[in-house]
């Protein structure tokens, strides 16, 4: 089984003093054991490149074969991109088959700035944000298994995390929220162009925060008036308090519409503040 290779290092259980910001060294996810949860699924952070190979796997079979994304990938049924050797690869399993059925990964900011960018960046000009990143994780490549989206699997993840950004000290989440081209029966854009409408008036962050897209979906010539719901995803976002950033970019190759979003720790509700807040 082959190790993950440099700069991703082998996990541990360090835990960052209060405060301080390793600048020099890798933050490292929490040590998750891989354990049931409900006695359904398991949740660990990959420890081995093979491990990252299941995310990569489920990532194409969701992103490509199911969603029609065109993946520039020199490895056939994976979806690898240039980001993910510096990202913490989080997974869940089916408990009785240990299959991959949920992963997200996190790009920290010692690792962003190893990469270069996160991959925000490479849609969206992020110039605004600039006074967040020592303490910004980006969060993205969010997918769950077409048998296990009941819920469950996400609050799996989102548990993990909450571990993972109270353990390092990181307050602030971005990334790009995707709304399929052809979502709710909708053709060629329209109802992205209608959630940002919906959005921009209810859940817009403040002008300090806003970032514009390089390549910007083309809303002034979309139908923005069609009554559709977000994903189930950015709902789930919005209520744990996430703001858009501005309006959406379009990714030609994930035949996506994506909204800049950002969620603070200071702005969760009450209730899930804990769960972000280290003891």
């Amino acid at each position: 089984m082959k190790e993950l290779p440099s700069p991703t290092f082998a996990l541990s259980p360090l835990v960052l003093p209060r405060g301080l910001f390793a600048r020099s060294i890798r933050l490292q996810p929490v040590p998750v054991a891989a354990k049931p949860v409900a006695g359904k699924v398991e949740v660990s952070w990959a420890r081995h490149q093979d491990e990252v190979r299941e995310a990569q796997r489920l990532r194409y079979q969701v992103f490509a074969v199911e969603m029609g994304a065109r993946l520039n990938s020199k490895m056939p049924g994976h979806d690898i991109d240039l980001f993910d050797d510096y990202c913490e690869h989080l997974l869940v399993r089916d408990a009785a088959s240990q299959e991959v059925i949920g992963t997200y990964r996190a790009l920290t900011p010692t690792q962003a700035r190893r990469a270069g960018s996160t991959y925000s960046d490479l849609e969206f000009d992020l110039t605004r944000l600039r006074s967040l990143r020592s303490r910004m994780v980006e969060l993205g490549r969010s997918c769950v298994h077409a048998d296990h989206r009941q819920g469950g699997v996400i609050l799996a993840l989102w548990g993990a995390l909450a571990q993972f950004m109270a353990r390092n000290q990181l307050d602030t989440m971005i990334g790009c929220a995707s709304i399929p081209m052809q979502h709710q029966a909708s053709p060629s854009g329209h109802a992205a162009a209608s959630i940002w409408r919906q959005l921009r008036q209810t859940h817009l962050a403040a002008i300090d925060w806003h970032v514009t897209p390089r390549l910007a979906l083309p809303v002034e010539r979309l139908d923005d008036s069609l009554d559709v719901e977000p994903p189930a995803l950015i709902r789930g976002y919005l209520r744990l308090g996430a703001k858009v950033l501005g309006a959406p970019a379009w990714d030609p190759d994930f035949n996506s519409a994506d909204l800049p979003m950002m969620m603070r720790v200071a702005d969760l509700p009450g209730r899930y503040r804990k769960q972000f807040t280290a003891d």
